[in-house]
């Protein structure tokens, strides 16, 4: 089953990605640090993404655990993008990003290996 987060909603999982379980006090005061939300918006957003089986909710202190890794929604968004913009087209994108900016012989070096471990 697919689940569709929204952007905000994002903003919830990212801070259990980065930190693990937390209680929704400690996701609540870390999003108002970093996006400006109070309270009430970080409960409710907990709240949705509880329903949509992305965070399971347990006691004491509504503690929050991400039902769902962040792979498996980069994944997601990435063929949503692809589907999207590129006609479901990978190389496509691949032109695009490329076509952005210079890039390191580092960074080219490392798309190399990636495309060499896909043969």
């Amino acid at each position: 089953m697919e689940i569709k987060l929204f952007d905000s909603e994002l903003k919830i999982m990212d801070v259990l990605w980065r930190e693990g379980d937390s209680t929704a006090k400690h996701i609540s005061d870390v999003l108002k640090e970093e996006v400006g939300w109070n309270m009430n918006t970080t409960y409710t957003l907990i709240k949705r993404c509880i329903k949509k089986g992305a965070i399971e909710r347990s006691e004491p202190n509504f503690m929050c655990h991400a039902l769902i890794p962040k792979e498996k929604v980069q994944e997601a968004e990435t063929n949503e993008l692809i589907n999207k913009v590129y006609d479901g087209s990978v190389d496509k994108l691949f032109a695009a990003l490329l076509g952005r900016k210079k890039l390191s012989m580092e960074q080219i070096e490392k798309l190399k290996q990636l495309v060499d471990d896909m043969e």
